[in-house]
């Protein structure tokens, strides 16, 4: 399971032009389930992002995480964080989990992420999204699991 996760200040998404989602201050998280990812990935993943201490306290020093400010986590899957450009110049996503095993995985993470108490917004899983973003620093982080 691979995120690409990012500290914004707002952020919507859409598809085929209607609102789908929008958050606050938080986190956009991009989430690739790859082929051989289960529940325990769901799990680990979930927690790291709920803890990851990215957003900055009184004194400047990034100490605090999504759930210490009460921000909110738009997760947005997302398989082409499965793909393997080192061959050619297309890429393959074999390594990609099938739909019916990365849908539920996603929603997994999300449901695991909510019962930490994270506000939670999601896309729409296999559609074609629009996601407009501001973000904040910008901070990006690439979590493995």
């Amino acid at each position: 399971m691979k995120a690409v996760v990012q500290r914004v200040l707002s952020a919507h998404l859409s598809v085929g032009g209607a609102l789908v989602s929008k958050i606050g201050q938080g986190l956009v998280v991009y989430l690739g389930v790859a082929s051989g990812d289960g529940e325990e990935n769901a799990a680990v993943m979930a927690k790291k992002l709920a803890a990851l201490r990215i957003f900055s306290d009184a004194a400047g020093k990034m100490n605090k995480s999504v759930q210490d400010i009460a921000g909110e986590v738009l997760l947005v899957s997302q398989f082409t964080l499965c793909g393997d450009c080192s061959h050619g110049n297309r890429p393959s996503f074999t390594e990609a989990a099938r739909p019916e095993i990365a849908e539920p995985l996603y929603r997994r993470v999300a449901a695991l992420l909510a019962e930490s108490g994270v506000s939670v917004r999601t896309g729409v899983f296999g559609a074609d999204m629009r996601i407009v973003q501001e973000n904040d620093g910008p901070v990006t982080i690439i979590y493995t699991c």
